[in-house]
């Protein structure tokens, strides 16, 4: 059963803070979902979808609010915390969509008046497409939702109430932690894809002609926006800089191993590849089944087909 909440404003309508809104007004979560964008369009539209019962400037919009959540691109979050601070309501709580979470843990909480709370989130769903035109109320059905707060922090439970309200699967990380395992699972992953889309420039006229259901799955990512991705990877340079260097080393060394023909060599990487791979399914699906025996968690959703699902690819958020 979903959890109830007073007003829900949602600060930035791109497709997250879209989604957000259609998913807390589709699922009754909010007795009141209200909305700010920067663009006059995307206000409109925002209207026009239902995602929102009210567009209201930044201020307004959180006034009175229980939940706020910051939807707009990380280099912003920092900037419409500070401006909406003295019109946030003493025991409201923050949220954010943000896929970088240790600068935003570092400073959203020095930002707030005394009884607001800052309780992170990163919503490990998304799509290559941005705006609000591609939101959708079922977009975090089944997704994993990292919570950067324990249960016992001020505003983390009904942070955690208010995200699986929406579908989502919580899991609960520090700040630095996810920014690790997330490096791995999400930001270098696309770092690849960019590559591999930089280096298709040498390849021969017309090769894309023959390409397949593997290289459209290998290089979907690659077509995030590029503003939004400079930022991201930026923000999480220092938790990327080791899993680049692994990944480099590996690449290196099959390399290596193809050019001297060595095909023993090569079918040994692609074993340890397979097992590794397995290995960490297996350990993702282990800790989902013993989270899902904890008292109160939710019944997982099976992932859609078609969805972003554990990709997490975030999408450009400031609309």
């Amino acid at each position: 059963m979903s959890a109830r909440f007073g007003k829900v404003a949602v600060l930035g309508l791109g497709l997250l803070g879209g989604s957000v809104a259609l998913a807390a007004r589709a699922r009754g979560v909010a007795t009141r979902v209200t909305g700010a964008a920067r663009r006059a369009e995307t206000r409109d539209l925002a209207i026009a979808r239902g995602a929102v019962d009210e567009v209201l400037d930044f201020e307004a919009a959180v006034d009175g609010a229980e939940i706020v959540v910051l939807a707009t691109p990380l280099s912003a979050m920092g900037a419409i915390a500070a401006r909406v601070a003295p019109a946030l309501t003493r025991g409201a709580v923050v949220t954010d969509v943000g896929s970088v979470k240790a600068p935003l843990a570092e400073t959203i909480p020095g930002l707030l008046p005394p009884g607001v709370h800052y309780v992170g989130a990163h919503p490990m769903a998304g799509s290559h497409l941005s705006g609000l035109e591609h939101a959708r109320a079922d977009l975090f059905d089944g997704a994993p939702c990292v919570v950067t707060a324990a249960g016992d922090a001020p505003g983390s439970a009904r942070v955690s109430a208010f995200w699986e309200s929406l579908g989502a699967r919580v899991l609960v990380r520090d700040p630095a932690e996810h920014d690790a395992q997330v490096a791995w699972i999400s930001h270098v992953p696309h770092v690849l894809a960019f590559a591999f889309g930089v280096a298709m420039s040498e390849a021969p006229a017309a090769s894309t002609q023959l390409a397949g259901t593997g290289f459209h799955d290998f290089t979907r990512i690659a077509h995030g926006d590029p503003e939004l991705w400079a930022e991201i990877l930026s923000a999480n340079r220092k938790s990327i800089a080791a899993p680049l260097h692994e990944v480099a080393a590996a690449l290196s060394g099959l390399a290596r191993a193809i050019e001297a023909d060595d095909a023993l060599a090569v079918a040994r990487c692609i074993e340890t590849a397979h097992a590794a791979l397995s290995l960490s399914h297996e350990s993702g699906t282990r800790a989902d089944g013993e989270r899902q025996a904890l008292p109160g968690a939710g019944a997982p959703t099976p992932e859609r087909p078609g969805s972003a699902g554990g990709a997490g690819e975030p999408t450009k958020t400031n609309e």
